[in-house]
This record gives C-alpha cells, sequence and structure tokens, in this order.
C-alpha cells in the first residue's frame, strides 16, 4: 500500500515535470509529452501511442512515463490529433469524428523524425490497445534501425466478425447497413460528407464522416495485431493481462506466436486492460528488462 501511495505521488509529479512539445502537420498542431532523463536524447528512448479516443495523459500513459523516468529512460507520450489542433484530454463524443484508425500510422512516423531530429539514436515504440495496433501496423511497413524493439501493451485484435458482434451489442442493431451506407457515399465520392445520429466506437448518435467510419469498420486485416506480428523485423514484446475484458484471450491467441519465437509473450496474471495499481510496475520492470537484453 506505501509503495502504491507513492506510485500516485509520483505520479502527480510527472505531470508538474514533463514538458509539452509540438511540432505541425496537414494544419494541425500535434502535442506530446517529453519526459527527458540523463540517457536523452541517445536513448534508448520510449515513444508511446495511447489506446481508442484516449490521450497522453491518461492513467495508464502517465503512470507508465513515471516509471520509466524512475528508472532513468525518457520517453515521448504522444496525444493523437484525432483531426483537432492540439488536442487535450479525451475525445469527446458530442465533437464530430472526422480522424480515421491510419491517421495515427502516420503521426507515429511524425513523431519518430522528430526524435531524431533532437538526436534519438534508439527508439523503443510502445502502444496500449487500439495504438499498440498502429504502433505494430507502423512497425510493419517500416524499417528504421532507429527503431530497436517494439512494447505492445494490450494490443488490438480484430475481424469483421467480431466488429459485427460487438457493434450489435453495444447498440443493439447490426452494422452491415450502416458501414454500406458509408461505404455507398465514399463510392459516389461523398467521403467526407458527414453521417448525422450515428453510433460510432464509444459513441451513440454522434456525427462522423463516411470515410471515418469506413476507416474503422471495413474489412482490414492490418487493425488485427497478431496479422502484422510475422511481418514485423524488430524484436517485440506484448503484454496480456488474464482479467483483460476489451482484449479477450489476447494470450491464448498469442501463445503458438511465442512458443515458435516470432514474439515475447508476457501474461500478467490478474491485470486488467489498463494494468492499474502496481501492475504498471511489474509491466515495465519487464519492459526494461527486455530493452536491456
Amino acid at each position: 500500500m506505501t509503495r502504491y501511495i507513492l506510485l500516485l505521488a509520483a505520479l502527480f509529479l510527472a505531470q508538474a515535470h514533463a514538458a509539452e512539445v509540438t511540432l505541425s502537420h496537414a494544419g494541425l498542431t500535434l502535442n506530446a509529452r517529453l519526459e527527458k532523463t540523463e540517457n536523452w536524447p541517445a536513448g534508448p528512448m520510449i515513444l508511446i501511442t495511447h489506446g481508442t479516443l484516449s490521450h497522453n495523459q491518461s492513467e495508464i500513459i502517465t503512470a507508465l512515463q513515471t516509471l520509466f523516468q524512475e528508472n532513468g529512460l525518457s520517453s515521448l507520450a504522444i496525444n493523437l490529433g484525432l483531426g483537432l489542433s492540439d488536442r487535450q484530454g479525451p475525445y469527446e463524443c458530442a465533437t464530430p469524428h472526422a480522424h480515421k484508425h491510419e491517421d495515427a500510422v502516420t503521426e507515429i512516423g511524425l513523431w519518430l523524425e522528430w526524435l531524431k531530429r533532437q538526436g534519438a539514436q534508439q527508439v523503443v515504440l510502445l502502444g496500449h490497445s487500439r495504438g499498440g495496433n498502429q504502433t505494430a501496423w507502423f512497425a510493419a511497413g517500416q524499417g528504421d534501425p532507429v527503431v530497436k524493439k517494439l512494447i505492445l501493451v494490450a494490443p488490438q485484435t480484430w475481424s469483421p466478425e467480431y466488429a459485427a458482434e460487438e457493434y450489435e451489442k453495444r447498440y443493439a442493431k447490426p452494422l452491415a447497413p450502416v458501414l454500406a451506407l458509408a461505404q455507398a457515399l465514399v463510392s459516389a465520392g461523398k467521403a467526407k460528407m458527414p453521417m448525422e445520429q450515428t453510433d460510432f466506437i464509444y459513441c451513440k448518435g454522434t456525427s462522423v464522416t463516411a470515410e471515418a467510419f469506413v476507416s474503422y469498420y471495413a474489412p482490414e486485416p492490418r487493425q488485427d495485431t497478431p496479422y502484422l506480428l510475422p511481418g514485423i523485423s524488430q524484436p517485440v514484446l506484448v503484454f496480456a493481462g488474464t482479467e483483460d475484458q476489451v482484449v479477450k484471450g489476447l494470450d491464448k491467441i498469442l501463445a503458438p506466436m511465442a512458443e515458435a519465437g516470432t514474439i515475447e509473450l508476457a501474461v500478467l496474471d490478474g491485470a486488467d486492460h489498463s494494468f492499474r495499481d502496481l501492475y504498471a510496475e511489474e509491466l515495465v520492470e519487464r519492459a526494461i528488462e527486455f530493452i536491456n537484453e
């Protein structure tokens, strides 16, 4: 309990001392939280991407940055723009959605280039949840020698069947007609047309462009992280929690790859999707071992 209280205090201190940095892209200002230690800028440096509609000051991201800092590792936690300039905090459902899943892949690359301009020589990519998939998608499409390793924390799994099942479970209506409408609008050259009062991701009755809806729901094997893993050249460590109710059964899905040596798999017994409390410490301890191997 004492250690947990100290960790909470450290989280508040980290929020006070981490510096915000920005870059410009496509008319937008993108921001990130930079936590420097004595290893800055050479590295190893951790580039962190958050999950769905979240942000870089969420509980898990702040905890990871704090714990890495305590262990002498610098980190950059990016705030995905999601189509907004200088976005802060979680994405509000009332805000119209014009972002696409693959936008994050571009933004990870932009921040990697920013780190290289600062003098970074060793970068470890880390992503949580959907951000884990986007991190893997980025890595599978490039071979930058500065990127040494990947750490994926409860990365997204996906299939058309699963997407349809979850959509109907959440909204009590089928996905297919809504997706068909969005695809028809895109085909008709109306990709940026807003679809009003549309259920989308975690947001009921929101406004979402046709191309955004298609990006998140149309069949795309690269949204399934296990599909991407064999195509990544760098060593990969994946964390799975046995009590994860968001990405369920990840440990069983990835067990064959771990046994084959394609990836390293760390299963934390009792951890949920956010690796709360002392699970974050266990995660970072194992991550540092992996980085130093």
